[in-house]
């Protein structure tokens, strides 16, 4: 049986595979998404690689190093760390329309497998309860690696529906929950506790900006 929050990645998941395979993704997958300089398909593949992403990793040897935690993880990560333009966010944006290529068909295929894999996956997870990030260098606990995951679904469902005029979709608590907390935290690293305070229930003393990224 899977916990609360594993179950809710799942969930989350599940709700970011039915939104790319809405009519209306498919019917625009080759225009430029909100995400300026990505495709609609390419967007749809980004965000459904995240059950995925989350597969190849799970399957993977979980490394020695020690976990790191979240805020320390997007500290370091050099996407969040850089403008849009930059070599790291561009890289992402051109492989995901690069692998968007082969067509919804075959995305939403893919998606449909990850997300079946993913559950047993995480149902067997055992100590050493981590997850080795191969691509940067360092590693999370299972249960936070979740979490930046379920953080790029509801950014990127909240694109990708922008992108073809549907509703943003809603997720369950145990999922937006921690995504929230996530977000708030960086936000918080990046601009201050007064900032975030203001944002939330002061707009005529809060910044312009509050972005986590």
């Amino acid at each position: 049986m899977l916990s609360p929050h594993r179950l809710a990645f799942v969930e989350a998941a599940g709700i970011a595979l039915d939104l790319a395979a809405s009519p209306e993704v498919e019917s625009r997958w080759d225009a430029e998404s909100a995400c300026a300089g990505m495709t609609v398909g390419g967007l749809a593949q980004h965000l459904v690689s995240q059950a995925s992403l989350a597969v190849n990793l799970l399957e993977a040897e979980p490394g020695g190093a020690e976990p790191i935690t979240m805020l320390e993880h997007y500290e370091r990560a050099a996407w969040a760390n850089t403008d849009l333009d930059s070599e790291a966010n561009a890289g992402i944006r051109t492989s995901s329309d690069e692998r968007a290529a082969v067509g919804a068909d075959a995305v939403l295929r893919a998606g449909r497998e990850a997300l079946a894999r993913v559950s047993e996956l995480l149902a067997l997870r055992r100590d050493p309860d981590r997850v080795h990030l191969s691509w940067q260098g360092w590693s999370l606990t299972t249960d936070d690696f979740l979490t930046t995951r379920m953080m790029e679904i509801v950014v990127h469902s909240d694109d990708l529906a922008a992108s073809v005029d549907l509703p943003t979709p809603d997720f369950p608590d145990a999922a937006i929950t921690p995504v929230l907390g996530l977000l708030t935290a960086v936000a918080v690293r990046r601009h201050g506790q007064a900032a975030l305070v203001r944002a939330l229930s002061r707009p005529q003393r809060a910044p312009d900006i509050v972005s986590a990224f």
